[in-house]
């Protein structure tokens, strides 16, 4: 399995317009990031969990040709707004599989009606097939994928385990039940979003105790904002098995 670290930052991306924050006007390339998406890829199958406003870009950097499907970790802007842009994958492949909580799919339909439309549809518009995700195990492809449940303040978000590997972004609370799920998988991604305390995020502190409650063999921590400083300096404070991901980081299990 191979995960590509398509955007690593938060819903502003880094550098933020108009910011004069040191790390928005930063030279290293660490410290540029799109909005929060990754590519997961085994055997013959490729998935991405969430598209949001970069989605054009971060396919093209990634050289991507095809997806089996759109998995969904909520509705936010972040996570949904290039929904538009699986166009050229539809022109190619036809329907594009979407997966999603009931409340998500609802959402997409009305902000991207013209996706679902069934009659009198617009020649130019995708086409999708929708999936409902409850929270219990579903296939993609040949692999068993498990949902975990938590919030991001008060709205429920879905994270994912994908055989060893897990994601979970967007989270601010996850019950002993769900970490039992994902307990000492080798790749954990989780939510940092910066220093100080958050409403609906990890911050870096409640991060670093979520990867002890997990106990990974690794964790990267994604969902980054400027707040968190920069990517250099953050990094070698970090416990020796846990790392900042940045945009363009493979991982292969």
């Amino acid at each position: 399995m191979k995960i590509t670290f398509l955007g690593t930052g938060t819903s502003q991306g880094i550098p933020i317009i108009g910011s004069k924050h040191p790390v928005c006007l930063s030279g290293d390339e660490k410290d540029k990031r799109l909005r929060v998406s990754v590519l997961i890829e085994w055997d013959d199958f490729t998935y991405v969990i969430d598209c949001g406003p970069d989605f054009r870009q971060q396919m093209l950097r990634a050289d991507c040709d095809k997806i089996d499907g759109i998995i969904f970790t909520h509705e936010h802007s972040d996570h949904v707004q290039g929904f538009d842009d699986i166009r050229p994958f539809y022109f190619r492949q036809g329907d594009i599989p979407i997966y999603g909580h009931k409340r998500v799919l609802k959402s997409l339909k009305k902000r991207f009606d013209y996706v679902f439309k069934t009659e009198n549809k617009y020649p130019g518009a995708p086409a999708v097939t929708v999936n409902r995700i409850k929270n219990k195990p579903f296939k993609l492809g040949n692999l068993e994928v498990i949902p975990v449940n938590g919030k991001h303040d008060k709205l429920q978000v879905f994270g994912f385990k994908f055989g060893e590997f897990a994601y979970l972004t967007d989270m601010k609370t996850v019950k002993d039940k769900e970490v039992e799920k994902i307990k000492n998988v080798k790749v954990l991604v989780v939510n940092a979003l910066r220093i100080q305390p958050h409403q609906s995020h990890f911050n870096l502190e409640e991060a670093l105790l979520f990867i002890k409650r997990v106990n990974p063999e690794m964790a990267y921590l994604t969902h980054i904002s400027h707040l968190l400083g920069f990517h250099e300096v953050v990094e070698k404070t970090l416990p020796k098995n846990v790392f900042l991901a940045y945009d363009g980081l493979q991982i292969n299990l």
